[in-house]
């Protein structure tokens, strides 16, 4: 006897209106990165600044992050807006969101490790870095990267993806700001060993937040349980309900940001009132562990052939 929860879809926010909230400002954003990455580029080759073309580099994963994220959310919204349960993606596209995230921590930990390397290779050479120019385009990119920071702040709290391309440009802020440091000081002192240091320290920074976007993603896209929900917990609470006389097939999953999900299989007595299992099982789910997405299974204790799936 299935039971499946009776509030239809309404398992957090949509991506249409995830659409309507995040489009806007990433957009703005990614013209905003994007426009600056080819002068910062060009600006980058012209005064030989490797700190200057690693702040490059970044925005570069900036562009191609904010353009993955961008598209992420315009096809999952435009596949929700037509019936996806027709369609072979019964989950719908949510998860471009993620794997567009896993991307764009892929694409920073490569920016990264190839900022080290090239540092590592020129810190101890002396070449010749045009400080002023340096200085001048790090300033404005400053001010480039602050707007775009601004813009993706409020998104960041609600979508993985979008906290993808905000950590690339709050990556992108601290590097402009350290390659100001490193201008001012190469104008002050004429020292040039300062461009690659800053390149580097820059580098490191990056790793550790973008190990923590990306162990994220891989949770979900491994569908692990939410690491705030404790599944020996649940599974005890679910026990405990009143009719109940075991539980399996418990499985509790992230599809995308803010969208958790849960079902299990529950036997109960002959005796049970299974809309009340049902009910209180339902409750459960949404009061202590804010999943509104339960799929329950309730079966007679007579019941035979279930415990024989193996997986």
């Amino acid at each position: 006897m299935g039971h499946d929860r009776s509030d239809g879809h309404s398992h957090g926010p949509s991506l249409a209106t995830a659409s309507a909230r995040h489009v806007r400002p990433l957009t703005y954003a990614f013209v905003l990165i994007a426009t600056f990455f080819v002068i910062e580029a060009i600006a980058g080759f012209a005064t030989n600044s490797l700190a200057l073309l690693s702040d490059a580099g970044h925005m570069l994963t900036d562009v191609v992050g904010l353009g993955m994220a961008l598209a992420a959310i315009q096809l999952a919204s435009r596949f929700e807006t037509k019936n996806a349960n027709v369609s072979g993606h019964t989950f719908g596209l949510y998860r471009l969101e993620i794997l567009a995230a896993f991307v764009n921590a892929l694409l920073l930990f490569a920016v990264a490790i190839w900022v080290l390397y090239e540092a590592t290779t020129r810190i101890f050479d002396d070449p010749e870095v045009l400080g002023t120019p340096m200085l001048i385009v790090a300033t404005i990119g400053l001010v480039v990267n602050i707007i775009a920071f601004l813009l993706l702040k409020e998104g960041a709290k609600e979508s993985l993806n979008v906290e993808g391309a905000y950590l690339e440009v709050l990556a992108d802020t601290v590097g402009s700001a350290g390659v100001i440091v490193a201008g001012l000081l190469l104008i002050t002192f004429g020292w040039t060993w300062v461009d690659p240091l800053i390149a580097a320290l820059i580098g490191i920074w990056i790793l550790p937040r973008t190990w923590r976007l990306g162990q994220r993603a891989v949770r979900i896209l491994l569908q692990a349980a939410p690491a705030h929900i404790d599944v020996g917990d649940l599974l005890m609470r679910l026990e405990s309900i009143e009719g109940v006389v075991d539980v399996h097939d418990l499985h509790v999953w992230t599809l995308t940001s803010e969208m958790d999900a849960a079902s299990a299989h529950l036997v109960t007595t002959l005796s049970a009132d299974t809309h009340g299992v049902l009910d209180q099982a339902r409750a459960l789910l949404a009061q202590r562990y804010h999943i509104t997405h339960g799929t329950f299974q309730i079966e007679p204790d007579t019941h035979e052939g279930c415990q024989k799936i193996t997986w």
